[in-house]
């Protein structure tokens, strides 16, 4: 008689575990999707901040005109990635533009990066906060090289 009563106890408090422990692994799992999601849609954000600014290199590169600047208004750009305010940054070392960042300003582990053609030069403005303001990308050349930058319009 005491087998199957024992083997009731087991069985019960694995149920009893399991449901107690699934949600805590299940938590993990959602969360682990959510970050995957934001930096998807980071990345989405810095291969348009980039291709802009290559696009924008190219035209000025490509043209005798004097050293005007050539802007683009970023129209694309969220206001939000999952509810948290991200930043895009110009990187680089030196003055010289590598690289696109974005990161959520609330959770800075969730980064991401785009680079940029070579050559380019980090002017003034570099970095945007995201939110309902217009953001406009820009290039320009003079005697020192080819500069891009990213402001708000």
């Amino acid at each position: 008689m005491p087998a199957p009563t024992i083997s009731y106890l087991i069985c019960t408090m694995g149920l009893v575990m399991l449901i107690f422990v699934m949600p805590f692994f299940y938590a993990i799992v959602v969360d682990n999707i959510r970050v995957d999601m934001m930096r998807m849609e980071l990345k989405e954000i810095t291969d348009y901040v980039s291709n802009t600014l290559a696009n924008l290199y190219f035209l000025v590169n490509s043209t005798d005109s004097p050293d005007g600047p050539l802007e683009k208004e970023l129209i694309y750009l969220p206001s939000t990635v999952e509810n948290s305010v991200y930043i895009v940054n110009i990187d680089g070392s030196g003055g010289t533009a590598s690289k696109i960042t974005a990161y959520l300003k609330d959770r800075t582990s969730v980064e991401v990066d785009a680079w940029l053609v070579p050559g380019l030069k980090v002017g003034e403005d570099y970095s945007i906060e995201s939110g309902r303001r217009t953001v406009v990308a820009g290039c320009s050349r003079n005697g020192t090289g080819v500069y891009v930058w990213i402001k708000y319009g």
